[in-house]
């Protein structure tokens, strides 16, 4: 990283001995994702796949209002001018799709949404602090929730995924609920979600690494198949279902302030 660049992506490791953490480190942005941070991000699960003291990792955003808020809205994305050849920006950006199959915990607070379920959609299983929330706004700002909603769905029930995504900024699915449909492993104590995913990430990290790294491979092979086949539609749904940008952000502007925590 260059001098003077803004450093969006903090990378510890060795305490404990073997964990890595990974922080989301915009908080003023509510850790949205811009393009630097999703180039940062990747740049950082690449080099953990060649780190070999590093056995297991844990996921988190900096400060309390959000884990991550997706892609900054901020963000200038081009693309071709063409439907069949639409750029998701955040395609790529979590830990296996950069070919990393050390097991990855993911630690929340605050919101979770949107673009963020790239990110919990790759992660072994997540760890909440009790304030949570869970939400996916895609379609209330005239925008099709595809990527996100597939990944959601091999998370949870159905209808929990397709009510999430349905109901976009009217409704948030809050810590508790969040466990009881599976999306959360643990509900921790206040402010204890990072503390939590560490304590489990040490023990993974004890474990060897080669039978952790082929169970983390096994694990998503049982799923990565459905993936592969619903993301291969997504660019047409998302093309035939946005409406222009600046329709979404005339949406974005009039979005209710209400909504319900389930």
């Amino acid at each position: 990283m260059g001098a003077g660049a803004v450093v969006t992506v903090r990378l510890s490791t060795g305490d404990p001995a073997g964990v890595a953490v990974v922080t989301l480190d915009r908080p003023e942005r509510l850790n949205a994702i811009d393009l630097p941070t999703r180039d940062a991000l990747r740049s950082v699960w690449r080099a953990l796949r060649f780190d070999t003291s590093v056995r297991a990792i844990v996921l988190t955003g900096a400060g309390d209002r959000a884990f991550c808020t997706g892609l900054d809205r901020s963000a200038e994305v081009p693309q071709p001018d063409s439907p069949y050849m639409t750029d998701d920006p955040l395609l790529r950006v979590g830990p296996k799709s950069n070919d990393l199959w050390k097991p990855v915990i993911a630690a929340v607070t605050g919101m979770a949404c949107g673009g963020a379920f790239y990110l919990l959609g790759e992660a072994e299983f997540v760890v909440a602090d009790p304030g949570a929330t869970f939400f996916d706004p895609h379609t209330a700002y005239g925008m099709v929730s595809a990527y996100e909603s597939m990944l959601m769905a091999a998370r949870m029930p159905y209808g929990e995924a397709a009510r999430m995504a349905l109901l976009g900024t009217a409704e948030r699915i809050g810590a508790a609920r969040a466990h009881q449909i599976g999306l959360v492993s643990e509900v921790t104590s206040p402010g204890g979600a990072l503390a939590s995913a560490l304590a489990s990430a040490a023990v993974v990290a004890g474990h060897p690494a080669a039978a952790v790294q082929g169970t983390v491979r096994a694990l998503w092979a049982a799923r990565e198949a459905a993936v592969a086949a619903g993301f291969a539609q997504a660019p047409h749904l998302i093309a035939l279902g946005n409406l222009p940008p600046h329709e979404q952000a005339e949406l974005f502007g009039a979005r209710r302030r209400e909504f319900r925590v389930r």
